[in-house]
């Protein structure tokens, strides 16, 4: 599970990099406000009470919920509380969302994007026409990473005022003695490394639906694919030690993939395919669940190259095919020594 979330984590930075610098800082800020809006309307109010919030103040329980709910994807996010109206999240490096130097090459549009998509929303989810969120520094501003404070006000915001920035604003001391927690008895290990895992894979999933919107069909398919199959080329030693994959041909890639895929939630029946092949039946496809039509189609075709590209990064040459069987619920994968023609 674990080298599943670093794997789709890392798919999401690669996308968004190649989105930003083929597409333009305007069309990646776009698309990450739409995918930080479906994420905030398919998650918020429901994880809101699984975090056992309700009852808070709306600006302390909003900034509770993105400590808890952050923590919980691996993403290291501080809470400060100044009183029931004011309550601060300070988001500490090094960045999840923008791992390692990629940083770097993240226009500041992605950012205002997902702003805009969940922070600027959350009161008018929770029906609270008063509440906003103020940001006092963002992460590719060269400040001190992205901070602000949600603040319940004694009037109606408009639009505009859901989200302001204040730049030479500063968080009050962090007090670790205050920071929250999950309830206890809801949230076992085994529960936290699943939303982690989860947390990374529903990036993918709603980012490759709300591209399509963006750049249409032809372009998310062109950049989905290459940034998965670039993905995986560049991470498969990584995800290799995570669940002791050798680098050898089609039976040890086979190996490694149904190792993989078990992270997933999935199962793989591995098969000899003649020739030296193999060939794996692969049920489950947690990738893909509960999509049907052309959102399934455009996901499963872009990731299925993150598998392509891994077992093309081992030292033996090999071609690999996956094919869609029977009612859809399945793949067939064909790993096969690649030969000239």
């Amino acid at each position: 599970m674990a080298a599943q979330a670093r794997l789709h984590h890392q798919y999401l930075l690669g996308l968004e990099l190649m989105i930003a610098t083929r597409e333009g800082p305007e069309v990646v800020g776009d698309w990450m406000f739409r995918l930080f809006r479906r994420q905030h309307e398919e998650k918020f109010l429901s994880s809101f009470r699984k975090l056992g919030l309700d009852g808070e103040p709306h600006a302390v329980a909003c900034a509770k919920y993105h400590v808890l709910s952050n923590r919980m994807g691996g993403v290291d996010v501080e809470y400060m509380e100044e009183s029931a109206a004011k309550a601060w999240v300070r988001f500490r490096y090094p960045r999840w969302m923008y791992d390692g130097p990629a940083i770097c090459g993240v226009p500041i549009e992605a950012s205002r994007g997902f702003l805009r998509g969940w922070y600027a929303q959350n009161g008018v989810s929770l029906d609270n026409p008063r509440l906003g969120f103020v940001c006092v520094s963002e992460d590719m501003s060269g400040e001190f990473g992205l901070c602000g404070y949600f603040r319940e006000h004694d009037r109606d915001l408009g639009e505009d005022e859901r989200l302001v920035f204040a730049p030479h604003e500063r968080p009050p001391a962090f007090d670790p003695e205050r920071q929250p927690v999950p309830p206890p008895d809801e949230w076992s290990e085994a529960r936290v490394a699943r939303a982690n895992r989860n947390y990374a894979i529903e990036f993918i999933r709603n980012g490759i639906r709300e591209l399509v919107p963006v750049i249409g069909e032809t372009k998310t398919l062109e950049h989905g694919k290459l940034a998965a199959r670039l993905t995986g080329l560049q991470h498969w030693r990584h995800l290799a030690g995570a669940v002791g994959g050798v680098d050898g041909g089609p039976k040890e890639a086979a190996e490694f993939l149904r190792a993989m895929f078990r992270g997933m939630g999935d199962t793989a029946e591995v098969e000899d395919a003649g020739r030296g092949g193999v060939a794996l039946r692969h049920t489950g496809l947690r990738i893909v669940r509960g999509l049907a039509g052309p959102e399934r189609d455009h996901l499963l075709a872009c990731w299925i190259e993150l598998w392509r590209g891994a077992v093309h990064s081992h030292r033996e040459f090999m071609a690999v095919d996956a094919d869609v069987d029977g009612d859809g619920d399945a793949l067939i994968w064909r790993i096969c020594p690649a030969r000239e023609s």
